[in-house]
């Protein structure tokens, strides 16, 4: 049997004016918030100075998820609560999720984290596994239904369109992390976080890894060709936690 916003879902399509809507809430960082391009910022000189990011949270798996969900329940009502930052972590998730989330009472969190962790090297790995058990056991306590999800990997390579040295040697040390196991660990202490909580696991991580053990350049499909997933692969993590939700 599916979790338990499922029959609430199926409530309030069968009774709009009787029963309640559901709430679903998304705790992570820039993928959650809905980052897409990176490009270098120039000034009047044509100098490089910063960066330009594209956000565009229609197109963010929570979005996408919605769509599917009104799919299956059309007259339910589903309230979103977006709250993803650019640039957060697991710890950081955990200090905030009292003002940013845990008001608005979710029926389901997804927790999705470990991309900015990650360049902490294994020294935090510890303190990534701990802040996500931190937040998956003050949701429960709130009563909310949890699902943890693992991110896409980083670049596996230093994209030929890459433009900038900034950028570049950014997507050189995400290749590196990539290629020494460095994201791996992060995403095995994810896993170990849902399997001592209790709480199902949504592992888009191993399903882009299976991707690219079988010849795909998972590089393409990241927006900013660093650690930002294209708009159309924003539904496989939409359709891989809807597969997860109506999970035996």
């Amino acid at each position: 049997m599916g979790m338990k916003v499922l029959s609430l879902l199926s409530d309030k399509n069968r009774d709009a004016f009787g029963k309640r809507p559901a709430t679903l809430a998304f705790l992570g960082d820039s993928v959650t918030n809905g980052c897409f391009e990176v490009l270098p910022a120039l000034n009047l000189n044509n100098e490089i100075e910063g960066f330009d990011v594209t956000f565009d949270s229609e197109h963010a798996y929570s979005a996408d998820l919605r769509k599917i969900l009104f799919t299956l329940y059309p007259k339910a009502q589903i309230n979103i609560i977006n709250a993803g930052i650019s640039g957060d972590n697991a710890p950081n998730g955990l200090t905030r999720m009292e003002r940013d989330l845990l008001p608005y009472k979710p029926d389901l969190t997804v927790v999705c984290y470990g991309l900015n962790d990650s360049g902490a090297g294994d020294a935090g790995i510890d303190r990534y596994h701990d802040a996500l058990v931190g937040i998956i056991e003050k949701l429960k306590a709130a009563g909310s239904e949890v699902i943890l999800m693992t991110p896409q990997p980083i670049a596996a390579r230093v994209h030929s369109q890459l433009k900038g040295d900034a950028l570049r040697a950014m997507a050189k040390g995400l290749a590196e992390n990539f290629a020494n196991g460095g994201f791996d660990r992060y995403m095995q202490a994810a896993r170990k976080a849902a399997e001592e909580t209790g709480i199902p696991l949504c592992d888009c991580y191993a399903r882009w890894m299976q991707l690219y053990a079988n010849g795909v350049d998972i590089t393409d499909l990241l927006a900013n060709y660093l650690n930002h997933p294209t708009r159309e692969m924003h539904w496989l993590f939409a359709m891989a936690l809807a597969e997860t939700m109506f999970a035996d």
